[in-house]
This record gives structure tokens, sequence and C-alpha cells, in this order.
């Protein structure tokens, strides 16, 4: 059940009108990186998860509710920055950047140019905000990842909100209205705050990688392939000691052609180094198959069902 309340979260508010900028806010709007498509993510990957991990769905609920809240402000704002165009022409002429059609052939071209880019805001919004891009692209339903596996969804999700931070950062570089910034700054550390709670959430998973259930064949997991010409470079993600049991190493392939040449096409690859064999990731396989399987089907009520408990 969703109840809406009047108040945003965060106060939005604006100098004064700024279509341009308007424009460009509509990627948090209706963007591939924007509020709408986190919203979206959290709610749908929610269900998967709400008897296997009860703790987890609250989460994910909760900061696709808030999400919504921040597409809220995302719109109030560009609506602001738009003010004038959802009153009488005349009134938007006179208020807005549509005042350049009577200044001439150059303002007049100016404006067809911005119409091509983000048709919505001059003949079909009437200076509300649309459910596109900055560009004008409508948004979709393909922005919206859900694999239905939570250590996935959570990377994901972690990501997604990488995404949404940098975009808010740029943003804030297309504007002096400090109104604007500091709503920006809000809507931006949110999602710094977001990632420390999925990333949170993930830790909580034991285990938690590789993601889903089987689990890589080591003689591949542990194998680094040279695949640049010129100098040598080494690091953590190549040598040493990796992200795996004491013991277990990186092994550097560094000429990779003659190497899969003498192993007749990795098929006599070496599991040197792995501290695992064959029957070790079966067993490991079989162990985690198990344990997911578990979680699902212990979760689920026996016989009627509804989904919620009164």
């Amino acid at each position: 059940m969703f109840h809406h309340v009047k108040e945003l979260q965060f106060d939005a508010r604006v100098s004064g009108p700024d279509p341009r900028f308007a424009r460009l806010l509509l990627e948090q709007f209706g963007g591939g990186n924007g509020e709408l498509k986190a919203a979206m993510q959290y709610f749908v990957q929610a269900f998967g998860v709400r008897r296997s991990y009860p703790d987890k769905y609250d989460l994910l609920m909760d900061i696709a509710t808030e999400e919504f809240s921040h597409l809220e402000i995302v719109g109030a704002t560009i609506t602001m920055l738009l003010d004038g165009l959802n009153g009488e022409l005349k009134n938007a002429i006179e208020r807005t950047s549509l005042a350049k059609v009577m200044n001439g052939s150059a303002g007049r071209d100016e404006l067809i140019h911005e119409a091509l880019t983000s048709p919505q805001f001059l003949v079909l919004s009437g200076g509300g905000p649309a459910l596109t891009n900055c560009e004008g692209v409508p948004w979709s339903g393909t922005y919206v990842n859900a694999n239905g596996d939570l250590t996935v969804d959570l990377r994901s999700d972690i990501a997604a909100e990488s995404r949404a931070k940098i975009v808010y950062e740029y943003l804030m570089q297309f504007t002096d209205d400090p109104h604007i910034k500091e709503s920006l700054g809000f809507l931006m550390t949110r999602e710094v705050a977001h990632m420390q709670m999925f990333t949170a959430a993930l830790m909580e998973i034991e285990p938690n990688f590789p993601p889903g259930v089987l689990q890589g064949d080591p003689r591949f997991t542990h194998a680094y392939f040279n695949m640049s010409d010129g100098n040598e470079v080494r690091g953590p993600w190549n040598q040493g000691q990796g992200p795996w049991p004491k013991g277990q190493q990186w092994s550097y392939i560094d000429t990779p052609v003659e190497h899969v040449r003498q192993t007749r096409g990795l098929s006599e690859q070496s599991m040197e180094g792995t501290g695992e064999s064959s029957r070790d990731i079966e067993q490991m396989n079989k162990a985690m198959a198990e344990k997911r399987s578990a979680e699902v089907k212990e979760s689920q009520p026996a016989g009627e069902r509804g989904w919620s408990e009164y």
C-alpha cells in the first residue's frame, strides 16, 4: 500500500525558470540512470526475495519507495524550471525562452533546434516533465536489471547508485542556481547512502561470491591472460595471492597464443596453484545449490497462500 504525502522529502526550490537546465535534468527523470529506473528496479527485485530474505525485501521496498520520492523532487524541479509554459501562450512567451521567437530569425532557429532535441517541452508536455531522457528518448523497462539472484541484484543496485551519483555530480556543474545545487546535492548524497546500504546487505549474505550457485572452474578463475603487446604490467589482479583462501595464486600467462596451443585449446590447462580439485568444485556446487534451494523452499508456506499477513 502506497500513501502519498504532499510534502517533498527535500524541499525543492529554484531561483527562476531555466528551460535548458530542465532539459538536462530530464536525464534523472526518465533516463537510464535516473530515479524512475532505480525505483522500478528495486521494486521488481523485491518480489522474489520476500520469503527467502524478508529483511532484504524490506530494504529494497524502502529504497524503491524513497526513489519514487526522489523522482517527485526531480519532477517538481523540472516543472518550476519550466515555469510559464503551462500558462497562457502570451505569458509563456514573456516569461520563458519562448520569447526568442519574437527576436528575429536567429532566436527562432535556436528555438527550433531545441525543439528537435526535446519537443516535449514545446509541444507535448505543456510545461511538465516528460518520461524521457534529456535527448527525448522514451523511458524503457529495459533499463531495469532484475536477475532473481539477490547477490547479482545487489551488485547491480550498487552500480546503479554509482552511475546516478556521478550524473548528479556532472549536472551540478551546469547550473549556477544555489537552490538547484542544494537539491541535487541532497539527491547525490542519498545515492551514496543507498550504495552503503546495498553493500552492507550484500556482505550479510554468505557466501556471496561468485554470484549465483555454480563455482567457476579453478583452471580458468585463477588465470590471467596477457592480451597486450608492450610492457608487462603486474598488480594484485594478476600476481601473487588472489582473492581466494590462503595459498591460492594467480597464474600469469605471458604468451596466450603459445599457451593455448601447448594446452590443446586449454583442454589440458593445469590446476596448479588453485588449491582445489574438480571434485572439490562439484561438492561446492552441490552444497550451494542445496543451500539456495532450501532458502526458498523453507520460506514457502504450506497450503493456501496470501501475500499479506494479518
